[in-house]
């Protein structure tokens, strides 16, 4: 089953996070993850959520995902995203 991470993300220090940004993809890929939105223009249809930068990641399994998310080529990558921004992520499991 697919798992999907879904990401809200306010860049505090724009110079931090665009080394995020240049640098995550490779480890997303090598996980065989891949972006589904990655920062585009978002309309907030129902409630009071508004996202700042929404990101979107799709997995082929939480397997795929955490062994990602624990890494040691995205661990100091998260480190750096976490002091560049204010973030809220889950991840949930597909169909």
């Amino acid at each position: 089953m697919a798992a999907y991470v879904i990401a809200d993300i306010d860049v505090l220090d724009q110079k931090l996070f665009e080394e995020y940004r240049q640098k995550v993809p490779a480890t997303i890929a090598a996980h065989g993850g891949r972006y589904l939105a990655r920062g585009g223009a978002t309309e907030v249809l129902e409630g009071s959520w508004s996202p700042r930068r929404c990101v979107i990641l799709e997995f082929p399994d939480m397997e795929r995902f955490r062994a990602w998310w624990t890494s040691p080529e995205y661990v100091p990558l998260r480190a750096l995203r976490q002091q560049a921004t204010k973030s809220h992520l889950l991840v949930t499991q597909g169909l």
